[in-house]
């Protein structure tokens, strides 16, 4: 889901500001686009409504990169308590990792998930430069939100 649907409050905010933070101190040349997805019903049906969306925009297509623009989806799941009398229902949000995705004209180009073995797939890849640089982002991201 867009970033800024998800800055329901001031720490997801504060934490969402350092993401994006963390990403443009390694990466200044990056502009970021807090509402990635478009707002029609197609678009919509497709988001997961668990993770916290957010992308970067170089300002043309990079060779280092394979790509022009990067996804950034931070992943959760929702544990939920029920209490039966008072109908009081509890939603736990808990961080389960990364996947920043490459795009360029042509669509997807790369993925890197945290989710499964931090190696990247796809047809082109970031040079070892940007994709250690990705990997210490998602370090970082771990610190954040664990």
């Amino acid at each position: 889901m867009n970033a800024a649907q998800q800055a329901t409050d001031i720490t997801l905010a504060s934490k969402i500001a350092s993401a994006v933070s963390l990403f443009r101190t390694e990466f200044p040349d990056a502009k970021v686009d807090l509402r990635p997805w478009a707002e029609d019903r197609d678009t919509q049906e497709l988001v997961d409504p668990d993770s916290i969306d957010f992308s970067f925009h170089f300002p043309g297509w990079s060779r280092r990169w394979q790509s022009r623009s990067v996804l950034v989806q931070i992943r959760f799941y929702q544990d939920a308590i029920a209490v039966t009398e008072d109908r009081l229902f509890e939603s736990h949000r808990n961080f389960i990792g990364l996947e920043v995705t490459g795009f360029d004209y042509r669509g997807k180009q790369w993925r890197l998930s945290t989710v499964s073995d931090w190696q990247f797939e796809g047809d082109l890849q970031p040079q070892p430069e940007i994709a250690d640089k990705l990997r210490q982002f998602c370090r970082q991201m771990f610190e954040l939100f664990s």
